[in-house]
């Protein structure tokens, strides 16, 4: 058993020996232990059930089998090949198949249910018996007490939500990895930055295209690739081209995903009704903090209200601004326009254009100065290891471990930074290794990684970052602590293992220090000659912070209603035009383009790459970022390198996990329940105090 690296606990993973034909193997003897494990459990003597033989018994007897697969998930992100992807999609429809197994297993849940209500259990305080609160809804909330038919219904249907959500996932990466427009016209690149034609030139290089005599520009649909032709490029079919290609990502055939979407929403649908919910979004938030559907839609549709007038004026703004500039009559953009005549505005209004931070955003200057910061405010120390020194998944990947005021090895982490074609889109954070407290006062490490696709080096030069993409690494970088700082010793209570709409407080809160002077001055630092952000270009930085962020929020919102109504409304668009009925759902909060802009139902990885995600709860980001902002004031009031308020935020927030409920933690930080009006003022939607 311990020879195959995918089941092995070594805390250094031998990635080199992960390899896809040894995925099979390792997986289907962990599936046979688990499940002897679980029987176990299931078949204990109903006079003779302990605390230790149901409930930390059921939390360890998948250890094993979560271990190795998260491997092959992650490995799957990260560095895909058609070998890996055939292993993982052989083996998910009998992993999924057990884990949608354990609760509905009868046996098993009459067992959990004796114990729970034993005096025994009933003395249980502190993690403990929340770990048996939660494991029990758990268990309701997935089906426990259903009858013999309903649960052999579930279990199938969770089956099948796995593979359609894995195809969804594959046809969004392929579709994006499927396209390329290569240019050999250097006079089309006119308006966009060197770096940008220095990274498309590169990009034709690594492909064998073109010449030193007849050079040519590789364009993909990579963010980094894509995002500076529709914010500069002066040829409109360029960009044009681009933004057809990038909304035709999962409409098209082999990667069409309308009836994925259809069938995943149906599926979902008939859960909530099994389960007894009147739909999807009811049933995932009955135990969040919004607590149901309509109360997470009655949030959105707040902050819909808050923000639709200075809306309707943002896009007002825009369309006079453009045909002041073309002599034209003031009307709808087309909406590969948006971006560029956005940045004009901007630039106008503020003379400030991102791209001028670029070179004060090296990425080996801003991780340093997050380390810095991080070690200020939370008392860490980060050490990165000799390259070679730890096994790594590809070359760029560093590794890092991470300690304590005290000495305490708290935890490692690998960090995967740049876009590869065999790496998915956007940015993440994951975990290998639940370490935590021992039963003997000891502490075992946490293992974790983070990913992104960032701009990467080219022509000699570092990476050099945008704004927004250090703004991501340090989101990263949060959720990571929340996983890392973890002091709660039942494992599936660590970390991340929150409430979805708290989750995202850790990660959006570190986002913060990115507009700070203070942070700002750690690590943007100018790459060539060490200078500081100069203070007329922080001062128009900040100023333009808020530029259209109406339509910011819009665009969250519209994501987060979208998200809602699919799942609330789920019959409505299981048949017929998908794109149609989806985009008349949000239109009132999409900016009015013509031809009207596409929604991104069809590629909306976060709604439909996982059985669950982010469905039915994008919303999250913005109800965790009123936490954010307004937690985010102690730190303004107290000061943003304070170490006491940092250490307090350690101990009520990342250190606690799941081990209290969320309204509580977040009152022992901030000695009150949250409130709205510091996301407004940040926002620039409400007048500051």
């Amino acid at each position: 058993m311990s020879n195959n690296p995918f089941v092995a606990s070594d805390f250094e993973v031998r990635w080199s020996q992960h390899t896809p034909a040894r995925i099979a193997p390792a997986i289907e003897g962990a599936l046979v232990r688990s499940q002897t494990a679980v029987d176990a459990i299931a078949g204990c003597d109903l006079g003779g059930l302990t605390y230790e033989n149901t409930f930390l018994a059921i939390e360890n007897a998948t250890d094993e089998l979560t271990r190795a697969w998260s491997k092959v998930t992650h490995l799957q992100s990260v560095a895909d090949s058609p070998a890996l992807r055939e292993a993982h999609n052989a083996l998910l429809p009998a992993v999924s198949a057990f884990y949608a197994r354990i609760p509905l297993n009868a046996a098993l849940w009459a067992r959990l249910k004796a114990f729970a209500a034993t005096p025994a259990a009933v003395a249980l305080t502190g993690i403990h018996r929340r770990f048996v609160d939660e494991t029990v809804a758990d268990f309701q909330q997935a089906g426990a007490d259903l009858p013999e038919d309903k649960r052999t219904r579930l279990e199938a249907l969770q089956s099948e939500l796995a593979q359609l959500t894995q195809s969804y996932s594959e046809h969004v990466l392929d579709a994006t990895n499927a396209w390329q427009l290569v240019i050999e016209d250097e006079t089309r690149l006119s308006g966009l930055p060197a770096h940008a034609v220095a990274a498309a030139k590169h990009s034709a290089e690594s492909k064998g295209l073109g010449s030193p005599e007849r050079p040519a520009w590789r364009f993909t649909l990579h963010m980094p690739s894509m995002e500076p032709v529709m914010l500069y490029a002066e040829d409109e079919a360029l960009r044009r081209e681009l933004w057809a290609a990038s909304v035709a990502i999962g409409s098209q055939a082999p990667y069409d995903n309308t009836g994925l979407v259809q069938r995943i929403l149906t599926l979902r649908q008939e859960k909530a009704t099994l389960l007894g919910k009147p739909h999807f979004a009811d049933l995932v938030l009955a135990r969040r903090m919004a607590g149901s559907g309509g109360h997470a839609l009655a949030f959105i549709e707040d902050l819909q209200r808050r923000a639709q007038p200075a809306f309707a004026r943002e896009c007002e703004e825009l369309e006079a601004f453009k045909a002041k500039q073309t002599g034209g009559p003031a009307g709808p953009l087309k909406a590969w326009e948006v971006s560029y005549w956005s940045e004009k505005l901007r630039q106008s209004r503020y003379d400030f254009d991102d791209e001028v931070l670029r070179p004060y955003l090296p990425m080996n200057r801003v991780i340093a100065g997050l380390w810095e910061l991080a070690h200020r405010v939370f008392g860490l120390r980060i050490t990165e290891h000799a390259t070679g020194a730890v096994e790594v998944w590809h070359p760029e990947v560093k590794f890092y471990d991470l300690h304590d005021a005290r000495g305490r090895h708290l935890g490692s982490f690998y960090a995967d930074w740049h876009p590869r074609e065999s790496k998915r889109g956007g940015a993440w954070m994951g975990y290998l290794v639940t370490g935590g407290p021992r039963p003997d006062g000891s502490r075992a490490p946490h293992l974790g990684y983070i990913c992104g696709n960032m701009t990467p080096p080219a022509g000699g030069r570092p990476a050099l970052l945008t704004h927004r993409e250090v703004e991501t690494i340090f989101h990263e970088f949060g959720h990571l602590l929340h996983h890392l700082l973890g002091e709660v010793e039942i494992k599936s209570l660590n970390g991340v293992n929150v409430a979805w709409d708290f989750v995202e407080l850790p990660s959006q809160i570190m986002e913060n220090w990115c507009w700070e002077r203070e942070s700002l001055d750690l690590f943007a630092r100018h790459h060539e000659t060490g200078a500081l952000i100069p203070a007329g270009i922080f001062a128009k930085m900040t100023a333009a912070k808020n530029f259209r962020s109406a339509c910011a929020t819009m665009r969250q919102v519209q994501f987060a209603k979208m998200d809602l109504g699919l799942h609330m409304r789920a019959v409505e668009f299981a048949t017929g035009d998908l794109e149609a009925k989806t985009r008349a759902l949000v239109a009132d909060c999409m900016i009015p383009t013509e031809p009207p802009a596409r929604t991104i139902v069809k590629r909306f990885n976060h709604l439909f790459s996982d059985p669950v995600g982010y469905a039915a709860g994008y919303y999250s980001y913005k109800w965790a970022e009123v936490l954010d902002a307004d937690a985010f004031t102690r730190f303004k009031r107290e000061g943003v390198f304070n170490a006491k308020t940092g250490a307090d935020f350690v101990e009520h927030i990342l250190s606690r996990g799941n081990s209290e409920a969320p309204g509580v933690l977040y009152r022992r930080f901030m000695g009150r329940d949250p409130e709205l009006a510091a996301l407004l003022v940040r926002s620039g939607l409400a007048p500051a105090a």
